[in-house]
């Protein structure tokens, strides 16, 4: 079964077979894959099966739909595309060997007209134009082992868990690749988990997003720490 694994920094998110059709993608809720993340439209993409192959298609998204470095409307896809949707990467695993990708160029060499090169300072400037942000927090760390005793969330997204991308790396032969994932927004930060593991705030379990307050205390696992609110 083909599926799609959906990354941040390198850091698989999520795995998702495609086992319906269309599947939808973007920022609002409904969609069948939301992604908070504010260079995402509301309705942003979708995946979807046409004579046996399957296609990635935009959604009329604002900041557009990129496939292996080029933006597309329609795109046939084949094992180990790369598709870059906001600062989110989702790679194509085809359930096809690599000869039946082969045999269809034609498929692909049609949409070439709809392409378009996307140059690093163009995902620059659409990754900066959602990265304007005022409030600036961070963790201290008050049990558990990390790499460091304080960390400042400057990035939009911050990986918390075992993998290698992880700016929060936990420690410890179960912890998960991706335990959580706090994003950073003008009016604040919010977490979200991102695994089976048990994400406790205040001692609360907490199963879906959380806008932190200052002076929150967030428990995955053995790690433990505190949120605070950097003043001016």
């Amino acid at each position: 079964m083909a599926k799609i694994q959906i990354k941040f920094k390198d850091a698989v998110i999520k795995e998702v077979p495609l086992t319906q059709d269309p599947l939808t993608i973007g920022r609002r809720t409904g969609n069948d894959i939301v992604i908070d993340n504010q260079a995402i439209s509301g309705s942003h993409a979708r995946i979807f099966q046409e004579d046996q192959t399957y296609f990635i298609e935009d959604l009329n998204s604002l900041n557009g739909t990129f496939l292996n470095g080029q933006k597309v409307s329609k795109y046939a896809l084949k094992q180990g595309d790369i598709i870059l949707i906001g600062n989110h990467t989702i790679e194509f695993l085809s359930d096809k060997p690599p000869e039946a990708d082969a045999a269809r160029p034609g498929i692909r060499g049609r949409s070439m007209n709809e392409t378009m090169v996307l140059s690093p300072s163009d995902q620059k400037k659409i990754l900066a134009s959602t990265e304007k942000v005022e409030v600036l927090g961070g963790f201290i760390i008050i049990g558990g082992s990390t790499d460091e005793k304080d960390y400042l969330l400057k990035d939009r997204i911050t990986t918390i868990g075992k993998d290698d991308g992880a700016v929060i790396r936990i420690k410890g032969f179960f912890a998960p690749k991706v335990a959580a994932l706090v994003n950073r927004r003008k009016e604040g930060y919010f977490i979200n988990p991102s695994s089976g593991k048990d994400l406790k705030i205040n001692d609360q379990k907490v199963a879906q997003r959380y806008d932190l307050k200052d002076g929150d205390i967030v428990e995955i696992g053995d790690l433990k720490m505190q949120f605070y609110i950097k003043e001016e």
